[in-house]
């Protein structure tokens, strides 16, 4: 077999989550030696470390890994970028799609480095105003470009599923670098992700 992916675990990690969960789903009034019961606190350990992996991963590390010298000096733009994270407050899902943008000043990235730091920073407890700014300051920092922008629309299951119950509700976060701060080329860039493709 030419190409397999391969998952690895922390085993005492995984066993000490593993004993933790037995323990909550007990607490709650579950009988954890029930057959379908049996196998979920070891998975649900695994979960969480699949879910939270992106505090062992170095968003900047990434994008040095594919930085090119190059002399374009337009907007780049990677838009609809899937994302799914834990919020801090609760452990619940929330999930959307992040864009990014930049202007290269000098040096361009790989472009599928993007969404791997989107990646990076979702897989973490989060909160998405934080979420945004740690995309937004990574781009900025490492690749130093002429100017950086990202927007973040997500829904929060901590408001669908308790709470306030509403399902509809999308939350939209943004934050703005450089030449991105001027408003007519924030306008070209909100323009742009707001378009579909025909």
């Amino acid at each position: 077999m030419p190409y397999k992916k391969f998952e690895e675990y922390n085993i005492h990690v995984t066993d000490d989550v593993k004993d933790r969960y037995k323990s909550i789903i007990t607490d709650l009034g579950e009988n954890v030696d029930r057959e379908g019961l049996l196998k979920t606190p070891e998975r649900a350990a695994k979960a969480m470390q699949f879910l939270t992996q992106g505090y062992y991963q170095d968003a900047s590390e990434i994008l040095k890994s594919a930085m090119f010298k190059e002399d374009y000096d337009d907007m780049v733009i990677v838009k609809d970028i899937e994302l799914y994270s834990l919020c801090e407050h609760h452990i619940l899902p929330f999930f959307g799609k992040a864009h990014i943008a930049y202007i290269p000043n000098g040096y361009i990235v790989g472009l599928s480095k993007l969404p791997r730091i989107v990646d990076v920073f979702s897989r973490r407890l989060q909160v998405q105003e934080r979420l945004t700014h740690d995309i937004l300051e990574c781009i900025n920092e490492t690749l130093k470009p002429k100017g950086v922008a990202v927007v973040i629309e997500a829904s929060h299951m901590c408001m669908m599923m308790r709470g306030v119950q509403k399902q509809n509700s999308v939350t939209t976060t943004s934050g703005f670098r450089g030449q991105f701060e001027k408003i007519e080329t924030r306008n070209e860039f909100l323009k742009l992700i707001s378009e579909k493709l025909s």
